[in-house]
């Protein structure tokens, strides 16, 4: 994806579920989804053994999967941010179809080139191997 595409996926994004989600301050899911929240975007932590439990970020309790997340919020996902091995990703992918969220996104390191073709086959937005915080500095901080 270049960059103006990924830019304007970003500024169109206002709530964004992370899917691997850690409540532990010193995990990059943890840490990313508290710079995220803090420029502006809605966070749904996920992950299935934190379900109910607060997240350690501002008003949000974690929930044990997408379906559920937009069950109890009535809020639609525009971007799912995986930090999943990639051999989860294909579920992952799925859930995220299946509750009609705008795009998907797999965090540096995990690749599934499997899963950006069924992503990109049902027209999907898809980004991989990529840091959502990392890209989201460069292109709006010039960092």
């Amino acid at each position: 994806m270049d960059d103006a595409t990924l830019k304007k996926l970003l500024e169109q994004t206002r709530t964004i579920a992370v899917v691997g989600f850690s409540s532990q301050a010193h995990k990059p899911s943890f840490f990313v989804a508290k710079y995220l929240q803090s420029v502006g975007y809605r966070i749904l932590p996920i992950n299935p053994s934190l379900d109910g439990r607060p997240s350690g970020l501002m008003n949000e309790t974690c929930y044990p999967d997408l379906k559920t997340a937009i069950e109890k919020t009535g809020l639609k996902i525009d971007l799912v941010d995986v930090f999943r091995r990639s051999e989860h990703t294909p579920d992952v992918l799925m859930q995220a179809m299946n509750v009609g969220a705008g795009a998907v996104w797999l965090q540096q390191g995990i690749r599934n080139d499997l899963v950006e073709a069924k992503a990109q086959a049902a027209g999907l937005p898809f980004v991989m191997d990529r840091c959502l915080k990392t890209e989201h500095q460069r292109l709006f901080l010039g960092a």
